[in-house]
């Protein structure tokens, strides 16, 4: 009977020592910026599941600055993070970040965009396949023609990510000469009037002889539709990714093909999870659903990545079964059978 009593005292001592520890630890979360309207959900969820498991959220918005960044995450450590989530600006002037981090044993999260670094773990959705997923629903509404090509941030790694995929699903129509891409641009900061103004300058270098477009993400899809509503080009297929509500209106309305959705509420409650493990001491390794992965520059990492879904006219109803988005949201406007 002593020895039960002892046993349960035992159990009993480790686990308020666990609430304890938990209810000291602290999460520093550094974001690029909150222009796009995703990031919002993502610290919801984030905030979230780091409630739960009774630590602390602290952060930090960069505002589209890498230095600022800098500085940023160097306060969350002052601040006594014990570990850290980084949405990088510019991927590769994060670098001193990391390695002040480490230097004081703080686990790094690299957060929806890669980190070129062992030392963190990367943590993001499966970024080749959304470009498939937007190239494949461009080329099935539009398989033929000329093809513009927008791009992200030249400083995201996610931009070129993307790229790739969108390639690898063209490159067919490409050599048989069914598509012709007649503009291609980076979009600084991912920022729409960037998109906008690149799209203008392209269609006013085609004659506007511009059939499909794919878009990297929602944002700059936005910028895409405005530049064609202008010149009366709406409903030609735009592709973007996010599951923005605004996009997800103009899937209904048909001003865009597709939104790949990557549901930010997974991603933050995983991230938030990851950095608890590691402010707990857990290895890269140890983390739950940790794999090795290579990075295109030869970086062995641990990574996970999530599956986004294609979002188009077809399977609205998925987002609005999920209370991503409401019915009335969505169908502002439109008159597609789901909205009836």
């Amino acid at each position: 009977m002593k020895l039960f009593a002892s046993a349960t005292a035992i159990i009993a001592g480790a686990l308020i020592s666990t609430a304890a520890m938990a209810e000291d630890m602290i999460i520093g979360v550094s974001w690029s910026n909150f222009q796009e309207e995703r990031w919002k959900t993502d610290e919801a969820a984030i905030k979230a599941a780091l409630d739960a498991a009774g630590a602390t959220y602290i952060s930090a918005d960069a505002q589209s600055s890498s230095a600022k960044q800098l500085s940023d995450i160097e306060s969350l450590i002052a601040q006594g993070a014990d570990a850290l989530i980084i949405l990088a600006q510019d991927a590769s002037a994060v670098g001193p970040a990391v390695q002040m981090a480490s230097d004081e044993g703080i686990g790094v999260v690299a957060y929806d965009r890669l980190i070129e670094d062992s030392r963190a773990f990367y943590l993001t959705f499966d970024n080749v396949e959304v470009g498939r997923m937007q190239a494949r629903a461009v080329l099935e509404a539009q398989p033929k023609g000329n093809y513009v090509m927008i791009k992200g941030s030249p400083t995201d790694p996610n931009a070129d990510f993307l790229r790739g995929g969108q390639q690898e699903v063209l490159q067919k129509a490409i050599d048989k000469g069914d598509i012709t891409i007649v503009g291609e641009a980076y979009t600084d900061g991912w920022v729409p009037a960037n998109a906008q103004r690149n799209m203008e300058q392209i269609l006013t270098a085609n004659d506007n002889k511009v059939d499909a477009v794919v878009a990297s993400n929602d944002g700059t899809a936005g910028g895409v539709v405005a530049a064609l509503t202008a010149q009366g080009m709406e409903g030609i297929p735009v592709s973007g990714q996010d599951g923005d509500h605004a996009a997800l209106n103009r899937v209904a309305l048909g001003t865009q093909t597709v939104s790949v959705w990557k549901d930010a509420r997974d991603l933050g409650k995983a991230a938030a999870k990851i950095a608890v493990q590691m402010a707990e001491g857990k290895g890269l390794a140890q983390i739950d659903s940790s794999h090795q992965w290579t990075s295109p520059a030869g970086t062995k990492m641990h990574a996970r990545f999530l599956k986004p879904i294609p979002i188009t006219q077809d399977n609205l109803n998925l987002v609005v079964d999920a209370k991503w988005i409401n019915k009335e949201a969505v169908c502002a406007g439109a008159t597609i059978d789901y909205c009836k």
